[in-house]
């Protein structure tokens, strides 16, 4: 009788088959990315076990990383408000008292048709005397008076290309000049002055930020130098087995970048509940002053930027501790200890 065939399905050789025919450059890739998870797992277990320390890296990092940043958020906030003040800014001009309204249209037909110019009211002096009548309260007072004592006024508004100090400096120039105007006014000085406080500030926010950050390196690289002490042993056993130094220092810019990423979420918070806090009190105040000023939070965009500056930061403290103090550590010192 002839052997009946087998029904088992032979995978195994076909598997050790397709095993055999992968490429190395895939198995040398999955290798190098399997490490690397195993490696950004085990740092980041390293710092769950030591809590209290690794809190308190993280606070002083966020601490570190939030005040240039709300500092930078407040000026951006000044700097829309003053914006939005001096595109709202107006020109009045003043007649001599003794124009005319013909003469005063005439002036006005004048200004409007320049192209810095994008409206033009005419007040003549029976509406502004009636207008201060009745706002001012004083109306016995008034009739008194034996003549009525405001001028035509005319009033301006720059074109939005013209909005801004130097243009409103060459329209008001340009109307002083004219005959019949005996006084233009318009209060730019204060504004320039902000621009010049807030340009000013801009810098020494800026130059606050660079030392903070670099208070932020040399907190992860004294951190990171401890754990170099501690892990020395292992560090020694991993160079005498044939460890290349990418693979020893593989760990500790891992902690690093760890150790930036808790401190980013810090400053997130610390920012998140500031802006909370002083939100109520801000507006108050600007309502008094019937403002729009607000503080402007972290949009997600800025959130993710925070996060991935402070990773960055503390991959570098990481990179500079284990370029100083990696090279110390030979596998001599086993043979002379």
């Amino acid at each position: 009788m002839a052997a009946e065939p087998s029904s088992k399905p032979r995978k195994s050789v076909s598997g050790r088959g397709a095993k055999a025919s992968r490429p190395p450059w895939r198995e040398q890739a999955e290798s190098y990315f399997t490490h690397h998870r195993k490696v950004a797992r085990d740092s980041a277990e390293r710092i769950w076990r030591t809590p209290v320390a690794s809190m308190m890296t993280w606070t002083v990092m966020g601490v570190a990383l939030a005040l240039p940043v709300a500092l930078l958020l407040f000026l951006t906030s000044l700097q829309g408000v003053g914006a939005g003040w001096e595109s709202g800014a107006r020109v009045t001009a003043y007649m001599d008292l003794g124009a005319s309204l013909e003469q005063a249209r005439s002036l006005a037909d004048e200004v409007e048709a320049d192209g810095r110019v994008s409206e033009l009211e005419l007040i003549d002096r029976e509406r502004a005397l009636a207008e201060f009548r009745a706002s001012s309260g004083l109306e016995d007072a008034l009739d008194y008076l034996e003549e009525n004592p405001l001028p035509h006024t005319l009033l301006i508004t720059p074109e939005e290309g013209a909005r801004t100090a130097d243009g409103v400096a060459s329209i008001v120039m340009f109307i002083e000049g004219m005959d019949g105007v005996e006084r233009v006014q318009v209060d730019l000085g204060w504004l320039q002055r902000l621009n010049a406080m807030t340009d000013l500030l801009a810098r020494a926010v800026w130059a606050l930020a660079i030392l903070l950050a670099a208070a932020v390196v040399l907190v992860i690289g004294n951190t990171v130098r401890l754990s170099i002490e501690s892990r020395r042993d292992e560090i020694l056993v991993a160079k005498l087995v044939g460890g290349t130094d990418g693979f020893v220092r593989r760990p500790f810019l891992y902690t690093g970048a760890w150790f930036g990423l808790g401190g980013g979420v810090v400053a997130w918070m610390l920012l998140q509940i500031t802006l909370w806090w002083l939100s109520g009190p801000i507006e108050r105040l600007a309502g008094l002053y019937r403002s729009d000023f607000s503080l402007g939070g972290l949009s997600f965009d800025g959130a993710f930027a925070l996060i991935i500056a402070a990773m960055l930061l503390g991959w570098l403290g990481a990179w500079i501790a284990v370029k100083r103090h990696l090279d110390d550590i030979e596998p001599g010192e086993i043979a002379g200890g």
